[in-house]
């Protein structure tokens, strides 16, 4: 189903998309990015570094971010823009729920534009990776 720039209204918001990070994810994610920090995977290595345990890579939860709003705007529009700021840590195990919500709806140099408020939440609610994103939707007419 295409999702249409007359279709959308600021204050919306996109509908959530929830994942469920598990260690082999995380290891499958280390070999496929080349992130072998072993936080990402080693519990002890992660618990000799403070960490209660092993923690999701930040990339990774950029991409969840990014398959939120490709999700959302289908094979018809074009993500131009994402950005993410990492602000706390989720663990394997532990649902991340990514959320977001349409800010300002505009037209610029003939395209239809969306700028997007969006985030992963933890199981208690807690922002960890706040950021935004751009998005150009076809129009009906």
């Amino acid at each position: 189903m295409t999702l249409y720039f007359e279709d959308v209204v600021e204050g919306m918001d996109l509908p959530p998309l929830v994942k469920q990070p598990t260690t082999r994810q995380l290891a499958q994610y280390a070999g496929a990015s080349r992130d072998f920090y072993e936080i990402h995977y080693d519990k002890d290595f992660a618990q000799s570094n403070g960490l209660d345990g092993v923690i999701l890579h930040g990339a990774l939860k950029n991409a969840f971010l990014g398959q939120l709003v490709t999700d959302w705007i289908g094979e018809e529009g074009t993500l131009k823009k994402l950005s993410v700021t990492y602000r706390g840590m989720d663990i394997p195990g532990v649902p991340a729920t990514c959320k977001g919500r349409v800010t300002r709806k505009y037209e610029k140099d003939g395209e239809n534009l969306l700028d997007c408020l969006i985030w992963v939440e933890n199981a208690s609610g807690e922002v960890t990776t706040p950021g935004s994103a751009t998005v150009s939707l076809p129009s009906r007419s």
